[in-house]
């Protein structure tokens, strides 16, 4: 009887389990394996070419951030912001952020000369010594960095940005330096300051070097308190000019948020 003929003979050939065959359980397993293997392959080539496009945008946003604003370059000895005025300072106002710079650097070198004549009136055997030269060693590390924070930078990012907020912060802080000067320039004896004062009475008891530190360090606090008076009142007039208000900074203040302030985004 020819095979072809009966029906039930196809029907019978689906019916068997093709697993019952070695031939075709070899077949399957030299068919699936390497599909398998290879769909692994394919998750971790993928997986790392994103890992590869993850990194080239971080990199491609850090060369933007770098194009856009610089590199940290200030303190030159250990680079903690970008700073330039040339940069970011509008031409016009670019002069005067540079003259309050440079009173910024007087002010620095004056709390170091300030610090070696209190060391020096110590040796020359004054009672208050002790006092002169704790107080101006703690000068020296608090005034230092609180007034470029308080004073100096507010108002760089305020001739940057053009906002009131910034302004305001200086006209405060600046205010309570030029007080401070004063205080300085004086030269009460124990307050940590070779001022007037305590230069004179080197000088009557004969300690000339520690008179001279005194007169340099003198010096310093005039130039620089002096100097910054002038630039306040200049700077007053520019924030009136420019329609500054104290209710436009509490606005700022409140949309931005007092940290913004003290940085250069």
């Amino acid at each position: 009887m020819d095979l072809s003929e009966n029906p039930f003979a196809s029907t019978h050939s689906l019916d068997r389990n093709p697993f019952d065959d070695p031939e075709s359980v070899k077949a399957t397993s030299h068919t699936s394996f390497p599909d398998h293997e290879q769909a692994l392959r394919m998750e971790e080539l993928a997986r790392r070419e994103q890992e590869v496009e993850a990194r080239e945008r971080e990199l491609a946003q850090k060369a933007d951030h770098i194009r856009r604003f610089g590199r940290n370059n200030w303190p030159p000895f250990f680079p903690l912001i970008f700073h330039s005025i040339k940069d970011e300072i509008p031409e016009p106002s670019q002069s005067l952020v540079n003259r309050l710079y440079q009173l910024w650097l007087v002010l620095a070198a004056t709390l170091v000369v300030n610090m070696v004549a209190c060391i020096l009136i110590l040796v020359a055997g004054s009672s208050n010594g002790g006092s002169d030269l704790g107080s101006s060693i703690g000068y020296l590390i608090v005034i230092t960095p609180l007034s470029f924070l308080t004073w100096y930078r507010p108002i760089y990012n305020g001739y940057m940005k053009e906002q009131a907020l910034y302004f305001y912060i200086y006209f405060v802080f600046c205010g309570f330096h030029l007080v401070y000067s004063l205080y300085m320039i004086i030269g009460i004896p124990s307050t940590g300051s070779a001022g007037l004062i305590q230069t004179i009475q080197m000088y009557a008891k004969g300690h000339i070097v520690a008179g001279v530190f005194g007169t340099i360090a003198t010096v310093g606090w005039v130039v620089q308190g002096a100097g910054n008076a002038l630039y306040y009142r200049q700077i007053w007039a520019h924030n009136k000019a420019q329609g500054h208000s104290v209710e436009k900074a509490k606005t700022e203040l409140a949309t931005h948020g007092a940290k913004a302030y003290f940085t250069r985004g």
